[in-house]
């Protein structure tokens, strides 16, 4: 299964673990509207919350699309419905590395 096909799975399911087990110990989120580097440790607690979210039907992801996946790089598009009623269409670049997310950076356009 490729890394893309067990994000969209750890979503589907509900399972932050499995997202999070995706995740290098080394690896950092850059945060689109700041820059501001995120370690795995602080960013797993932004992951636990999201999936909480998720399960509580106030936040949802969905019709998610592969662009393009190679040992490398993996860059994937989806939509989000955010708990305020805002809806963005969501870019991002995983950094691949062994087989593990390394590093990670999204843009976001909100949707009217």
């Amino acid at each position: 299964m490729s890394i893309y096909e067990k994000m969209v799975k750890s979503f589907e399911d509900s399972t932050p673990d499995m997202y999070l087990d995706l995740l290098d110990a080394d690896y950092v989120f850059v945060r689109h509207q700041s820059g501001e580097e995120v370690s795995k440790e602080e960013w797993a607690h932004t992951v636990i919350g999201m999936f909480n979210t998720m399960s509580e039907g106030k936040l949802t992801f969905s019709d998610y699309r592969c662009l393009y996946e190679n040992n490398e790089i993996l860059i994937m598009h989806h939509m989000g419905t955010f708990p305020d009623g805002t809806k963005e269409a969501i870019l991002v670049a995983h950094v691949l590395k062994d087989g593990k997310i390394i590093r990670t950076e999204s843009g976001a356009t909100p949707i009217k």
